[in-house]
């Protein structure tokens, strides 16, 4: 194989490993994007549990003071 010959053929690998590189690239890229999207997806849905958590939590406490309110009136009825 002469010279030129083995140069074309470098070139052309070197080629080839380029276009795979751009290709990798480029995937990776959407890859990222998707990824990106679907955590700010995500952290929207964390938020939101979250603030129906703190709601839950808000309508618990009331319920039990409301109770305890009902167990102290039960109890003067009892003293009664």
């Amino acid at each position: 194989m002469g010279t030129a010959q083995q140069e074309l053929d470098a070139l052309a690998s070197l080629e080839e490993r380029i276009t795979r590189a751009v290709e990798l690239v480029t995937s990776l890229r959407s890859e990222k994007a998707d990824l990106e999207a679907r955590l700010r997806a995500a952290i929207t849905e964390r938020d939101s549990v979250r603030g129906e958590l703190e709601g839950l939590r808000g309508e618990r406490k009331q319920v039990r003071t409301r109770i305890e309110k009902l167990l102290g009136q039960l109890d003067l009825l009892s003293g009664a």
